[in-house]
């Protein structure tokens, strides 16, 4: 049953509030989708009970829960693939060198919703630099939603997600058959620190890092919220060090303290 107007304006105001996140009108069917699998996992009745509870005095769980469900978790391995060779050829090598002295890499994968893009990265690591063994490597992935985050630790995927942008050679080497799933082995899960975090809040400790991948998620907040959460990825950035957006997003229009560069065909922004 479709969502009344009034209720559906309630949850575009609901999840901008809780997560900044912008649903469009396009949306409602979207949003219609996922409210069901909200009423499965809380055992209510119908939607109506549902905006009931939401609307009450007592929902500020099932406010976060389903503005969790709501946010779009659209990710695939190996997304722009130029980037991870990108990574590879010059991005990679460059925070070596630049580290040479303490032997460390920090990379941040906001918005790493049920993990392929952080795993991309460590496959990257695992294959083309051995000698990062020797280094400490520090894979942070926050998301907003719990759910999420238990994806990515886990590390397990069905077949058609493996068949989205993973090469046969990376299957065999980095996964394990389950049934009629593969996971991620164990030496690249332990390469991954996950942590839940809403963007849109005030960040907590996070050491320097040297790379942030924030793709693909910008484009769900307004210009403000863009703005301010750019500036405060900013302060954690290590002098010079690399931050990518999505190829559909862009900084035009803020004031932001990044110089926008093209390295091997792919757009970077370096403090």
């Amino acid at each position: 049953m479709p969502l009344a107007t009034p209720d559906f304006e309630f949850l575009q105001h609901l999840v901008a509030k809780r997560s900044g996140n912008v649903i469009a009108p396009r949306q409602q069917q979207m949003i219609e989708q996922r409210l069901q699998k909200v009423l499965v996992s809380t055992g209510l009745d119908n939607v109506d009970t549902l905006m009931t509870e939401l609307k009450g005095t007592r929902g500020h769980t099932l406010q976060d829960r389903v503005a969790e469900a709501i946010t779009v978790n659209e990710t695939s391995f190996y997304r722009d693939a130029h980037l991870f060779q990108a990574m590879r050829t010059y991005f990679i090598p460059e925070a070596m060198q630049r580290n040479a002295a303490t032997r460390t890499i920090r990379i941040w994968c906001a918005a790493g919703s049920s993990g392929q893009e952080p795993y991309s990265m460590a496959m990257v690591l695992r294959d083309h630099f051995p000698q990062l063994d020797r280094w400490n490597v520090d894979i942070l992935v926050t998301d907003l939603s719990e759910e999420m985050l238990e994806r990515s630790r886990n590390g397990i995927y069905s077949q058609l997600e493996v068949n989205r942008g993973l090469p046969a050679r990376d299957l065999v080497r980095f996964f394990d058959r389950r049934g009629s799933r593969w996971q991620v082995k164990s030496e690249l899960r332990s390469m991954l620190r996950h942590q839940r975090l809403n963007l849109i809040d005030p960040f907590p400790p996070i050491h320097a890092v040297d790379i942030v991948l924030i793709r693909n998620v910008l484009i769900y907040f307004d210009q403000p919220t863009r703005q301010s959460i750019l500036n405060r990825i900013g302060k954690v950035l290590t002098p010079n060090g690399h931050l990518f957006i999505g190829s559909a997003e862009t900084m035009i229009g803020m004031n932001l303290p990044y110089e926008r560069k093209v390295i091997d065909g792919t757009v970077c922004y370096q403090t």
